[in-house]
């Protein structure tokens, strides 16, 4: 056997085992969230560690992406590993040089309001509980901002006017780059010919965004599931994002591994033949955009409230924003008949599911509804 293709195979298996301990770990969480009584957590967080051995499985059998690039995601994860294990230990030293300096938890917690940021971090996740039941408007605001990383990953495949597709540039990049550094890279990854793509070649734009979209998992899981485990204390991204924590999240993984998930398992459909780009494209962005317009126009034009089936309370307001933005961006992408199918697959499970985050099931079920009508129809997709 070629010595290259025996590495190419050792980082695919590496790939694939880094999905199934996830999924292992997310099995375990789920079971943490049950016993902590938060059933929406659990469900939601099991159902993401059924995604990861589907990923798992998939990236065995058919692989996510062509050598090197499978080598290239395992270093990502070494190098995110890290990053996070340095900061844990940062945090664990930080706290018990504080905890030293203070002669009883009450006077550990009272004086750190003077302090440096990462102090005062500190004191607000050990002395106050990060959980909250609501959060203010403009924590909202923050945290539907990243569901904006549908426009990025739109950037990524299409590109923005004159701005070709990010990953095509990306690959591009590579491609020059490499044959600077042609030794070195020969040493590393083997000789430059095995590398997969020309040019401007467009399969590079569709594996280049799913790589995007690993990598992204990838940063943001490993913070969480350190979140879970040790404490919020401990996690890069809660630091990042100045913890902005809900009650639902307690012993459950976050809302942005739930939508990751959810874009990652779309694309591989998309890659695998059986969704067509605009039906996922309309699916993500409407879960994405929808979401965070009906949760910002609820949070603060919302006067008519109604009690959802998991007693969470939203506005009549929310609703119709939601479902007007949802329409209009499967007007955009699948033309007007298929943008019904938009709008109701995003109210069906905005409003129906009791114990399952939405932000898993949109950019799944949509953009799967919007294919099956385009499939039963039979109609263009498009004006017509």
């Amino acid at each position: 056997m070629d010595y290259w293709i025996l590495i190419s195979r050792v980082y695919s298996t590496t790939f694939s085992l880094f999905f199934f301990i996830l999924a292992i770990l997310m099995f375990y969480i789920a079971f943490k969230g049950i016993k902590a009584k938060n059933r929406y957590g659990a469900i939601s967080t099991a159902l993401c560690g059924c995604a990861f051995i589907i990923f798992g499985y998939y990236n065995s059998v058919i692989s996510f992406f062509p050598y090197p690039y499978n080598g290239f995601i395992v270093w990502w994860i070494g190098i995110i590993l890290i990053i996070n294990l340095m900061f844990f230990f940062l945090i664990r030293k930080k706290i018990k040089t504080l905890k030293k300096e203070a002669l009883d938890k009450d006077s550990y917690c009272v004086n750190g309001g003077k302090n440096s940021i990462l102090r005062r971090y500190i004191y607000k996740m050990t002395c106050e509980d990060p959980y909250m039941e609501d959060i203010s408007v403009r924590k909202e605001i923050i945290r539907k901002s990243f569901h904006l990383a549908g426009i990025l990953i739109f950037i990524a495949y299409y590109g923005f006017f004159f701005i070709p597709p990010v990953t095509q540039l990306v690959n591009d990049g590579v491609i020059q780059l490499i044959h600077q550094i042609e030794p070195s890279y020969n040493f590393l990854w083997g000789d430059v010919s095995l590398y997969p793509y020309n040019f401007g070649d467009p399969q590079a734009v569709i594996d280049l965004t799913m790589m995007a979209l690993i990598g992204s998992l990838i940063f943001a899981i490993i913070s969480d599931l350190i979140r879970i485990i040790w404490g919020p204390e401990y996690s890069v991204f809660n630091f990042l994002t100045h913890s902005m924590l809900r009650k639902k999240e307690y012993n459950a993984a976050g809302p942005q591994i739930y939508i990751i998930t959810g874009f990652i398992f779309s694309y591989m459909l998309y890659m695998a033949g059986w969704l067509d780009i605009r039906a996922y494209f309309a699916g993500i962005l409407t879960a994405c955009l929808s979401d965070a317009a009906a949760a910002i126009v609820g949070k603060t034009l919302g006067k008519h409230k109604v009690i959802l089936r998991n007693k969470d309370t939203k506005s009549i307001e929310g609703f119709i924003t939601g479902i007007l933005v949802s329409y209009v961006i499967g007007l955009i992408f699948v033309g007007p008949i298929y943008a019904i199918a938009c709008a109701v697959i995003f109210f069906l499970t905005d409003y129906f599911p009791s114990y399952t985050a939405d932000n898993i099931l949109n950019p799944v079920f949509i953009p799967i509804g919007i294919q099956l009508m385009i499939l039963i129809l039979g109609l263009p997709i498009g004006w017509i």
